[in-house]
Formats: C-alpha cells, structure tokens, sequence
C-alpha cells in the first residue's frame, strides 16, 4: 500500500483510523509502553560557556486526548513533563521553565515530543516547544535538540515590518537532536505506535 501523508487523508479519514468503541473511560497503559527518562546537561554551541540542562519524564499514552473532530485523540498522544534550566555564564542570569508533554513518537533510540509551556521566565506560557532525544550507543553521547535552538522560521510569513516570523510549533514537531549530552543523559524506550485505542475495559 502506497504511503499517504495524513494531511492528505483528512480529519474525517484520519477520525475513522482511530474510532473505537464508544466509551470516556482513559486509555489504559499497554506493554511495552514508549518513554524518555533522564535528566543531562547539554553543550550548546551557540553558547558554549552556559550551563543548560534539561530534565524529561515522558510516557506514551496513545488516544488520551481528544481534540475536535478526533475524538479518540491520536496515537502519538502522551503524558509527562519537560523542564529546563539556563544559567548565562556572562552575566548570571538564570532562566526555567516546565512545560507538560502532549505527544511522543519514538523510533528505536531515537524520539521526538512536545510539551505546552506551564510555567516560565522567559517565554510565554502556553507555547508548544518540540524535544528530539538519542540515546548514545557505542561510546556516543547521548543527544537533544530542542525547537528554538535553531532556525524555526517561515521564510512565506512576515510580520508587520518585513521579518520572518517563527512557525507555531505541531505535536511532535521537533529538530535533529544537535546538542550532545556532557553530563548524565536519557533513556529511550522504543513502542510501534498502536493503530487503535485499547478496548474499554467493562
């Protein structure tokens, strides 16, 4: 079978996908549930002197949460939190934030997650950021990336003088995990995505 982005499919196809009986009762954990655990400091190098860690406690929780005209909610959906912290090695100004995960994909070693903004110095709370983590094998670091880490502009929409403007963040959307770990690191546990919500137990 020929693969079909979703966007092509539609929120009334997609709806279908993921019907399930009828019931309100919370998706039920499956084994071999997917996750990401760990806390580490990250080397940034934009800035390269700044201590910058991140702490993520992540767990799949697919067809959780629904959203209008996808009742069943997806299968990417998740539960957790994501916090981090940034001290300014040049002046010392230190800067956190939380935010709560409301999507995680993982492939082998690799995953990415978003999580909406709870509580925060520097940014508004509210926001969507987006996670990727790879778990180092062989020798190698563990890695994160994190979306306002790099360019996440919209070079087809400008502000109002002229500027590109930054792209509001999807579920699960995130960059390449370009920041290694120097300090501690993260757990990733894989889980093929289920293509139906568990059955409601009765």
């Amino acid at each position: 079978m020929p693969f079909t982005p979703l966007a092509a499919l539609g929120i009334a196809a997609l709806t279908a996908l993921t019907a399930a009986p009828a019931g309100d009762a919370p998706a039920t954990k499956r084994a071999g549930t997917a996750s990401v655990h760990g806390s580490a400091r990250i080397h940034y190098a934009f800035s390269p002197d700044d201590d910058i860690r991140f702490t993520i406690d992540a767990e799949a929780a697919p067809y959780s949460r629904p959203l209008p005209g996808l009742p069943q909610g997806l299968p990417t959906d998740a539960r957790g939190t994501v916090s981090f912290r940034h001290a300014v090695a040049a002046t010392g100004q230190i800067a956190t934030a939380k935010a709560r995960v409301d999507c995680l994909v993982t492939g082998g070693g690799t995953a990415t997650l978003t999580a909406v903004v709870t509580r925060s110095d520097v940014g508004p709370v509210g926001e969507r950021l987006g996670f990727s983590v790879t778990e180092g094998h062989r020798g190698e670091p563990d890695r994160l990336g994190f979306s306002w880490g790099v360019a996440n502009v919209d070079p087809e929409k400008t502000d109002e003088k002229g500027n590109v403007t930054a792209p509001r963040v999807g579920t699960c959307m995130a960059p390449a995990p370009f920041a290694p770990a120097v300090r501690r690191g993260f757990t990733v546990r894989h889980a093929e995505l289920p293509t139906s919500p568990p059955a409601v137990m009765r």
